[in-house]
């Protein structure tokens, strides 16, 4: 089957967001998640003050204590321009206050803020707040830390014009306005995932503590195992939620990951006779039979805003379509609507695809600061990009390489260490999750990961795709392990009881 070229930023910031927890927010919060009345308080050497968190999304807050830490931008320089850490802290909510080592919750990406997570984490880490405390801190680049978003002149955030053509050369023109935007205020070549650690550390000797415990989710794994790695006797256990091994290019491999989920997303409705019957042809050869149509014939359709409910008319594409595909397969439920609007859409009805490709994409461009995350990828993995002839008969072609990376010819290179993509080899506890279904970091990373740990191991959730933490009883074994640090004595049994999402045969749902 011949690739579809994508030529626009539209599959590019669907790719980019390699997010933790895509489609996973939570709903309520957890006991004892507020608390945080009252006046300054003090961990180690930070005054933290009461401090209410949302969300980019919105959402219920999370009441929490923040504080700021300020660090050299460049280590090199610790009398030149400074960095404020943004810092949030949940305090244990067990009668006997936290255990004398926390947990640094470090988010996805590149891009996220962890601060701006702290309800998805409040439910994630709910057991392990029993015990002990959670900090999440601003990855410098992100967030409150000096967030290299692309902004003009005026402060006023930057837009693409024609966003949905837009090729290598238009992303390359918006990465030097974004870069122009930061003059005098961020040298963007000091904001990668080595600096990052660093600043980690420095937060870790501020609160007075030996040893953190590390949760990191999709990119957030990486910087987990490069502290593990610079800091072995600060890192009491890691959990590594969507792993990404250190020699991993990210979104190097997007168009072949992207195709083993679409062919177990297929398989999966294979084996329900409902699915089956109302979807004869599987999903794979259905997305492509749109994509070849679109490509042959773009279609103006009109749809409904996501947003505003209003009326509009667009033209659309295939690359619409593949955008769409990737971002629904973060998550089960998305992914479950994917065989229904591909179905819509072959019978000439577009609409439900375009509004949803909308939808998809404003909600993860959101997560994401795009400067930050040109400085991680254009220092840690743009250089380590080759060509690849094997993807010449995806879904998503070498274009999706290409247009993730289209900004890293403009973008400022910082440095990464010799031996930065050296896998981990350690004997720290830790635990490692993946979705059967991840479309971005399957299970056989995890797998290779857990090679070099000598005390770890791989849970793997059936029927599940970006981001576990949440899910079933993850919490609860979660907590046990960071507790115990005992990876093989968990009994994993409830993550059994996990299924996957049925295709929806309709838009009021599966077939009982």
């Amino acid at each position: 089957m011949p690739s579809h070229g994508m030529k626009t930023a539209a599959l590019a910031a669907a790719a980019v967001s390699a997010v933790l927890l895509a489609g996973c927010q939570p709903t309520d919060a957890p006991p004892g998640a507020a608390g945080t009345e009252g006046a300054t308080r003090h961990f180690g050497s930070l005054a933290f003050e009461p401090c209410s968190l949302t969300g980019v999304t919105g959402g219920q807050a999370t009441e929490a204590f923040c504080a700021t830490h300020t660090v050299p931008e460049d280590p090199a320089a610790p009398n030149g321009r400074t960095i404020d850490l943004n810092i949030a802290w949940l305090p244990a909510t067990g009668s006997g206050g936290g255990t004398d080592d926390p947990v640094f919750f470090i988010a996805g990406g590149p891009g996220q803020a962890a601060t701006e997570h702290a309800a998805t984490v409040n439910v994630a880490l709910r057991e392990v707040r029993k015990q002990r405390d959670i900090l999440m801190v601003d990855q410098r680049g992100t967030g409150g830390s000096n967030p290299l978003d692309c902004v003009g002149a005026d402060g006023s955030p930057l837009q693409m014009e024609d966003a949905e053509s837009a090729g290598v050369e238009e992303l390359q023109a918006f990465a030097r306005a974004c870069l122009a935007g930061l003059e005098g205020r961020a040298d963007p070549a000091l904001y990668t995932t080595t600096e990052a650690v660093a600043d980690l550390d420095t937060v870790r000797q501020a609160l007075g503590v030996e040893q953190v415990n590390l949760v990191g989710g999709s990119y957030g794994t990486r910087v987990a195992q490069q502290y593990a790695a610079a800091h072995p006797q600060h890192a009491r256990a890691l959990v590594l939620d969507g792993v990404a091994p250190n020699d991993l290019v990210v979104g190097g491999e997007f168009a072949h990951t992207f195709e083993d989920a679409i062919r177990l997303q297929a398989e999966y409705c294979g084996t329900l006779p409902a699915c089956k019957a109302r979807f004869p042809v599987d999903t794979r050869t259905r997305l492509s039979q749109v994509m070849e149509a679109l490509e042959a014939a773009p279609v103006e359709v009109d749809y409904r805003d996501p947003s505003t409910g209003q009326s509009r008319t667009a033209t659309i594409t295939p690359d619409h379509v593949a955008g769409l595909a990737f971002a629904f397969s973060y998550a089960p439920q998305t992914s479950a609507l994917l065989p229904l609007v591909l179905d819509e859409a072959a019978q000439g009805r577009y609409a439900p695809l375009m509004s949803l490709s909308e939808l998809m994409t404003r909600s993860m461009g959101d997560q994401m600061t795009r400067g930050m995350q040109w400085s991680v990828l254009c220092a840690e993995d743009a250089d380590r990009q080759a060509a690849d002839a094997a993807t010449d008969g995806t879904l998503l072609g070498p274009e999706v390489a290409q247009l993730f990376f289209a900004a890293c010819s403009v973008w400022p290179r910082g440095d990464r260490g010799d031996d930065f993509t050296a896998p981990l080899r350690s004997d720290v506890p830790a635990l490692l999750l993946s979705g059967a279904l991840d479309p971005v970091t399957p299970p056989r990373y995890g797998d290779a990961v857990l090679e070099g740990l000598s005390n770890g191991r791989h849970l793997v959730v059936d029927g599940q795709g970006h981001g576990t933490l949440t899910l079933g009883c993850m919490p609860k074994l979660v907590g046990q392990f960071i507790e115990s640090t005992d990876a093989a004595a968990l009994d994993t049994a409830c993550l059994d009881r996990l299924a996957g999402v049925p295709p929806f045969t309709s838009f009021n749902g599966w077939e009982p």
